[in-house]
């Protein structure tokens, strides 16, 4: 189990800025651990402009703080994304966020980053590849590759009594079977 605060990876290597001077990311899960994805909590700057574009990742993100334009700048469809809005990259888009306000979300990416990212002149990240320090291979965006690559332990299979996920009432601890 890894336990983790936002505070105690403030101003360390998993606290990254970026170049552009627009955007700062805590990154609480990297390829490092394993798991198949990262998880970062971000603030895009309010008044700035960031343009955007996975091609090697797929992302989500939950906005909980501040609030934003989003572009997708293959239709130019546009979005206002507020505290409680997700919105998923699952087709590589290219898009821009403009934010009226520090805009704060928490993201996930698959393939995880190492930690070290920052977006390029296209403004995506570099494929992924090992750590710096050599701890981590690479991951690929398919289940099966991340599964060859960091095995882990099978879940337990959970059992709920016949009649008690809907009933409205608490549910009794689910049996490992």
């Amino acid at each position: 189990m890894i336990v983790r605060s936002l505070s105690e990876i403030e101003d360390t290597e998993r606290h990254v800025r970026a170049a552009s001077g627009t955007w700062e990311s805590k990154r609480l899960v990297l390829a490092r651990e394993k798991v198949g994805f990262s998880l970062h909590e971000t603030v895009l700057y309010a008044g700035t402009e960031t343009s955007m574009w996975y091609a090697h990742h797929v992302e989500a993100v939950l906005c909980v703080a501040g609030e934003a334009e989003l572009t997708d700048e293959e239709t130019g469809q546009t979005h206002w994304i507020k505290p409680g809005t997700m919105y998923l990259l699952d087709g590589h888009e290219r898009h821009t966020l403009r934010p009226k306000t520090d805009f704060r979300c928490v993201c996930v990416f698959n393939p995880p980053v190492t930690g070290w990212e920052d977006h390029d002149e296209n403004g995506s990240y570099p494929p992924p590849r090992p750590t710096p320090d050599g701890r981590g291979p690479p991951m690929t965006a398919t289940t099966t590759a991340v599964q060859d690559l960091y095995p882990t332990r099978a879940p337990p299979r959970l059992s709920h009594p016949a009649g008690t996920r809907s009933s409205g009432a608490a549910l009794p601890r689910p049996e490992v079977v």
